[in-house]
């Protein structure tokens, strides 16, 4: 293997490395409703992959530039979940059920968790089932503290991809148009609305 076969090799599984890592990511976001940044990251994505298809598809005399392929493919997808997980974009809701609902809930509110409580009633007894609302990365550090107080409690944790706000009074003042084009709302001016 001659000297620019190696660096063209690894130039490729590099390249696949970055083109799965930004798809990972941009799917993501296209689940969550992050339209405009998962379009971005989709051009970088198309630019990368096309510029990697091309070299190997013309070199087909170098069946290790596929292997490369395949390579930077596969620790693409990898690191590309990792990444997403070190990211951890958007929130979740989780649901902790527990017979220690007043216990936990008190703890929850005392560490600025906003909670809410449902009284449930299973085969075994009498639980509370907690709601809370909270950032994706702050997940593993609410269940650590909630099976800290109960180490019995059950976690159910659920991706939220729209939260309408509690703060109906600003929302109120704040009015928002929702339409299929707009469907986070658009803010009318005194000027007027958009149409």
């Amino acid at each position: 293997m001659n000297l620019t076969v190696f660096v063209t090799f690894w130039l490729i599984v590099l390249a696949r490395i970055a083109d799965v890592s930004l798809g990972t990511i941009r799917m993501v976001s296209v689940v969550q409703g992050r339209r405009a940044f998962a379009a971005v990251l989709g051009f970088f994505e198309a630019v990368v992959f096309i510029s990697v298809v091309a070299k190997v598809l013309l070199n087909m005399n170098q069946p290790v530039y596929a292997l490369a392929y395949g390579l930077g493919f596969a620790t693409g997808t990898y690191l590309g979940m990792l990444i997403e997980q070190r990211l951890a974009f958007g929130k979740q809701l989780v649901f902790l059920l527990t017979p220690k609902g007043p216990e936990l809930a008190e703890v929850l509110r005392a560490g600025d968790y906003r909670v809410a409580e449902v009284k449930g009633h299973t085969r075994d007894g009498d639980l509370t089932i907690l709601c809370v609302e909270i950032l994706r990365r702050e997940a593993q550090k609410l269940i650590r503290l909630a099976s800290v107080v109960d180490d019995r409690c059950v976690f159910i944790v659920h991706d939220i991809r729209l939260a309408d706000s509690a703060m109906r009074g600003a929302a109120k003042a704040n009015k928002c148009k929702r339409s299929w084009r707009f469907p986070l709302g658009v803010a009318h001016s005194s000027k007027g609305s958009l149409s």
